[in-house]
């Protein structure tokens, strides 16, 4: 059984007409779940379908997300495309090597695509596992939101042809909802503790803590186990002594 196709996210698309075309880039390689996550001119687009260039099953089968930690809250491994230069210290891979992560991960996976303009802002690409980017020209970086798509979904599909099949004995991977409610519930005692100061640099600490616990790779076994540890040093259990008489 092979590794499921990764799925595609569209954050904050400006143009229905890029969505088509991204649409029509994922089908060709045989991607048909897309993800959009608030597209500026809403969902469904009238300029979507003629751009998709009959790839109308993509469209047809689009989700609509308010955040992007909804749209991978069921992703057990998230790669963010961007070129960007950021202050995060997470793993930076290439499309190979995005492309063997993918297929030899049991569970669901996704790529996250930024808005035309701007990219993805600090704090969504702190939510992948890791960043993934195309090796292109240093002087001219000016790949449009159709054509990253389809240079990422031709390398997993390259890779594909190759993949083994995954191994069954392993555990299921940790979603990205799973890890993101241990984070919460860290980031909780942590915040009850004081641990948050000064207050200015609250959210780049929060976003160092987010890209520790995203790239380790839990599973969800270890994801309870580690939630109760916190449950207990939270709340310790009072012990009795029994006196003898």
């Amino acid at each position: 059984m092979r590794a499921p196709p990764p799925t595609i996210v569209l954050v904050r698309p400006q143009l229905g007409q890029n969505i088509g075309k991204a649409a029509r880039a994922m089908l060709n390689f045989g991607l048909t779940e897309l993800r959009l996550v608030t597209p500026r001119d809403g969902w469904p687009n009238p300029e979507a379908g003629p751009a998709a260039s009959g790839a109308d099953i993509v469209l047809e089968r689009a989700q609509l997300f308010d955040t992007v930690a909804e749209a991978v809250a069921d992703c057990s491994l998230v790669l963010a495309s961007t070129v960007r230069r950021r202050e995060l210290v997470m793993p930076v891979v290439g499309p190979e090597k995005m492309a063997a992560q993918i297929g030899s991960n049991p569970g669901r996976s996704a790529i996250l695509f930024g808005p035309e303009r701007s990219g993805l802002e600090t704090e969504e690409v702190a939510l992948a596992n890791a960043i993934v980017t195309v090796p292109i020209n240093a002087r001219f970086g000016s790949l449009n939101l159709a054509q990253a798509v389809i240079l990422l979904a031709y390398e997993w599909s390259r890779i594909q042809q190759l993949a083994q099949p995954t191994l069954r004995d392993i555990e299921p991977p940790a979603t990205h909802g799973e890890v993101d409610g241990l984070i919460g519930q860290l980031e909780g005692a942590l915040d009850a503790a004081g641990y948050f100061h000064p207050p200015e640099r609250t959210q780049a600490t929060r976003n160092t803590i987010r890209t520790i616990f995203t790239k380790t790779g839990w599973s969800s076994r270890e994801v309870k186990a580690v939630r109760g540890m916190l449950r207990a040093i939270a709340q310790p259990r009072v012990r009795s002594n029994s006196s003898s008489s």
